[in-house]
């Protein structure tokens, strides 16, 4: 019996044993379950990666000077801005109103959680919140404030991907960029530049803890709608502040003191000057930069732009001022220094609100005349001169292995009834010379020529394209005298010089595929001969083309005139500007009143003089390079003038090419 009683204690010890190890074992399962569980769910977290932090935010567009010209947004002012650009004292007050333990925690608090839930127990309501920074920059990436377990625990996950893939560093500042502090200002820039009128970095420590204040109710506490509420909040923040020890006793009561004064202004908006040069940059920006449309208006791009405003304005004053308020007449107008190609000012219509089409830009006319330029410089590239002679009468051209007719005329029906020079021609706009020079040439010359100063419309192989008769835009017009301009350098119209991100890095940079495509010598000598178009010693025959406005010029351009029935142009340069403008009619009326038929000229040289004023004589001076020579020209003859001839003008050729004969008359 005590044998049988003596084994019942050892069964119960071993029995205790197998059961402890049991539980120690199952123990260890469930943590090792655990810690799988986590480390997968940590893994998952890394394979996924960080989650997007994109945030509609407002682009803002520079001019060349610095200023903004515009801005896209929703409705919403957003402007992200980096730690280094928010006054620390601004920074302090948030963590301290809003989380102060956030460098210490990993996405929630949970002795705050803990607290929250006691205090809105006891209360039978929510009286304390516990939400992190982190929970918070969360919420505000989802842009939806409902109340579902769904979105909760969504907000959940992205909290912790948010502590898991970013630092705590860049989690404030994805924070402080989002945050609403009402009036439609989103992030702490958007609100100082609303409430106050300056940088996030120059907040004061008053400032900063009064928009600190914000977020918990921008309906409440926005000191425009609640000033003492506001007030109230602000105090307590600095209470707060003093509490964490990041600002003292005197700096809290001087705080507390200032006087702030609010502004209540959003800084920026869609550009009223230059809407249709805004237009053609947000196209760019789709087209050459490669963007989305989605981050083109609302990706919180810094878009710096090549625009000047003085000429801007400029363009816009002289347009209004010289059309009647009368009259129907569109315009065109853009203009470029054509050592860079940047667009500089463009006018694509006289009211953009009734109407968006960019005439500088989209409009195809039949350019006129100002297309001669390029064809006389193919023709000095094949061996004609300045002093190249050739008949001015009315002439009926025969083509199509003369089984076609052309028969252009001069204006007013004027021929000279001899033989002129192409000098002179260009000067007076004889149309005979240009249509004998291009057939001479062959058709498919002055067609290879235009592509190769940058015209990419259709063009039309046909006689009377000497005349102009196939359609260009202004930029193509614009570029191609452009080229003439700058000496034969290959440009391309750029509008944008560079573009950043919301961070501020650089994500497009314009540049120029430099290539000389014309001779040097030659393009001065073109540009000297368009100079012609002003200066009334070539008048013979005929009045030169620029009569009406060259009084009224106190600079040497080159440029040249065009008309049709329905279109006016003028189109010139100094090697540090050029514009062109077209006027007319948008369904191609006839452009019948003298007057109408002058505004294009008188834009121009208005244009021209007033945004050159005051600018340094050397940048706008045609400078001959080496392998041309000035040679004294008698205008009829083309032939070098001496004592004996009544009339002489310096004509420039390249070297070699000057004529041999001299003037006895």
């Amino acid at each position: 019996m005590w044998e049988v009683d003596s084994l019942e204690p050892e069964k119960a010890i071993r029995r205790k044993w197998r059961t402890v190890r049991l539980l120690t074992f199952t123990s260890i399962l469930a943590f090792a379950a655990i810690a799988v569980l986590l480390f997968s769910f940590y893994l998952y977290m890394k394979i996924i990666g960080p989650p997007p932090l994109s945030i509609p935010q407002s682009n803002l567009y520079y001019a060349d000077d610095g200023s903004i010209i515009g801005e896209s947004n929703s409705g919403q002012k957003r402007y992200w801005v980096s730690l280094d650009d928010i006054s620390p004292t601004t920074i302090d007050a948030i963590i301290a109103i809003e989380d102060r333990t956030f460098y210490s925690h990993h996405g929630f608090d949970i002795k705050r959680i803990g607290g929250a839930v006691l205090a809105n127990a006891k209360a039978m309501k929510k009286v304390q919140g516990a939400s992190t920074i982190t929970q918070q920059y969360a919420r505000n990436l989802f842009l939806t404030l409902d109340k579902t377990w769904k979105r909760k625990i969504s907000e959940a996950f992205y909290a912790i991907r948010l502590e898991i893939n970013y630092d705590k560093d860049e989690i404030l500042e994805g924070y402080l960029n989002t945050i609403s502090y009402g009036h439609g200002a989103y992030g702490i820039e958007a609100a100082s530049q609303y409430y106050f009128g300056k940088s996030a970095k120059d907040l004061s420590l008053a400032e900063g803890a009064m928009l600190s204040g914000v977020p918990k109710g921008p309906g409440i506490f926005s000191p425009l709608i609640s000033f003492e509420k506001a007030k109230n909040r602000q105090l307590l923040i600095l209470d707060a502040m003093k509490e964490t020890g990041v600002i003292s006793n005197e700096q809290a009561d001087a705080a507390a003191k200032e006087k702030l004064i609010f502004i209540g202004k959003h800084p920026h908006h869609r550009a009223e000057s230059a809407p249709y040069f805004y237009d053609a940059v947000k196209k760019e920006l789709l087209t050459k930069v490669g963007l989305d449309e989605r981050i083109v208006t609302l990706g919180g791009l810094k878009v710096f732009t090549t625009l000047d405003p003085k000429q801007q304005e400029i363009a816009e004053s002289v347009i209004a001022d010289t059309i009647s308020d009368s009259s129907d007449i569109q315009v065109g107008f853009a203009a470029m220094d054509p050592r860079s190609g940047f667009v500089t000012a463009m006018v694509g219509g006289r009211d953009y609100d009734e109407s968006s089409f960019n005439r500088a830009t989209q409009a195809i006319r039949q350019p006129g005349s100002t297309i001669k330029p390029l064809l006389y410089y193919a023709a000095l590239e094949r061996g004609f001169t300045p002093s190249t002679l050739l008949r001015s009468e009315a002439t009926t051209f025969k083509y199509n292995d003369n089984n076609s007719e052309y028969t252009p005329q001069n204006f007013n029906n004027q021929y000279a009834n001899r033989e002129i020079t192409m000098a002179q021609a260009l000067a007076v706009s004889d149309n005979m010379y240009a249509v004998k020079t291009h057939l001479f040439l062959g058709q498919e010359v002055l067609v290879d020529t235009m592509k190769n100063f940058g015209i990419t419309t259709d063009i039309a192989q046909v006689p009377s394209l000497a005349l102009g008769s196939s359609g260009v835009k202004v930029m193509e017009l614009l570029n191609a005298y452009s080229m003439l301009a700058n000496g034969g350098d290959k440009v391309e119209p750029v509008f944008i010089q560079k573009v950043e991100d919301y961070r501020g890095k650089v994500i497009y940079e314009a540049t120029q595929n430099h290539e000389q495509l014309l001779k040097p010598q030659l393009a001065f000598v073109m540009s000297h001969m368009m100079t012609g178009m002003f200066d009334t010693k070539l008048n013979g025959y005929a009045t030169v083309t620029g009569a009406s406005i060259a009084p009224h010029m106190n600079r040497l351009y080159a440029g040249k005139s065009g008309s049709t029935n329905s279109d006016s142009w003028m189109a010139g340069y100094t090697p540090a500007l050029a514009a062109t403008v077209w006027t007319g009619y948008d369904k191609g009326s006839e452009i019948t009143l003298t007057a109408d038929k002058l505004y294009a000229k008188n834009i121009w040289s208005q244009f021209m003089e007033r945004a050159i004023e005051g600018e340094p004589e050397d940048i706008h001076t045609f400078k001959p390079p080496v392998g041309v020579e000035p040679i004294p020209i008698d205008p009829v003859t083309g032939k070098i003038a001496t004592q004996s001839c009544p009339t002489f003008r310096l004509i420039y050729f390249a070297n070699g090419t000057e004529p041999k004969e001299i003037c006895h008359h």
